[in-house]
């Protein structure tokens, strides 16, 4: 065979290789790309099951109507028999329009949630009006089931919420607003906030919306000082960095609760 064919031959041959190896070596990089965007998918997938779960299940029926008397325990409460519901299922002479008595912070929090009507059961919301005496509070609190949006009925609120704790070396830091009659403003689940009426002589009101049948209440004052067996005087002392004897006075005070 001439000796140029045999060049030409040897050529192709080398030519095929390399390109099998290229697409083979093509082939192994997408599929390698096709299980990187499986896994990205699959965690993104989880990330979405986590956010529907991380609050009130939505409802698989119209309503579920709390049975208050069965004794079956569940996240929740066990549905009364459709059959048996009716308009006061879903109803309550709350008398919403009335003031309220403030207690010694200056506040009263009328919640209604599923406990008062327990057409709430799965609904996943829940409404209170809080009522302020001149200068008075509703202290830094949380609900660890809920985002709050409150609007204000009557007189000025100077309103605020902190954030989560931050990589160093930022700080939680505090977003704040003064609220005038007509505004709304939103406190995200879970995060301490508060409300203060900074007028001395005019009482204020507002209706907050919540998030879930029970968003539940923590005051912090109430829950690190007031708590029921007290916590170590010797673990707060070192939490707040401050004498024994000042955690001891705080613990001796009666934290009174001003949600009703």
């Amino acid at each position: 065979m001439h000796p140029l064919h045999v060049q030409t031959i040897v050529t192709h041959a080398t030519n095929r290789n390399r390109k099998t190896r290229e697409q083979k070596s093509q082939r192994h990089k997408n599929e390698m790309a096709s299980s990187s965007s499986f896994l990205l998918l699959a965690a993104l997938l989880a990330l979405v099951s986590w956010q529907a779960t991380a609050s009130d299940p939505s409802p698989l029926q119209d309503f579920c109507v709390a049975d208050m008397n069965s004794p079956v325990r569940v996240n929740g409460f066990v549905c009364k028999n459709p059959m048996e519901v009716n308009a006061d299922d879903f109803f309550k002479a709350a008398n919403l329009d009335k003031p309220r008595v403030p207690n010694k912070v200056g506040s009263n929090v009328t919640l209604i949630n599923v406990m008062q009507i327990a057409g709430l059961n799965t609904l996943g919301i829940s409404i209170a009006r809080i009522d302020y005496a001149p200068l008075g509070q509703n202290p830094p609190h949380t609900h660890p089931r809920a985002t709050e949006i409150l609007t204000v009925l009557e007189g000025t609120l100077y309103v605020g919420f902190v954030t989560s704790n931050q990589p160093a070396p930022n700080r939680n830091k505090f977003l704040s607003k003064v609220l005038n009659k007509g505004d709304v403003f939103v406190f995200p689940v879970g995060l301490i906030h508060f409300q203060f009426n900074p007028n001395p002589h005019q009482p204020a009101v507002a209706i907050a919306a919540l998030s879930s049948q029970n968003p539940g209440a923590i005051t912090i004052a109430n829950a690190v000082f007031g708590s029921d067996p007290a916590i170590s005087d010797d673990v707060l002392a070192k939490a707040f960095q401050v004498e024994k004897n000042t955690i001891d006075y705080l613990q001796a005070q009666f934290w009174e609760n001003n949600h009703y």
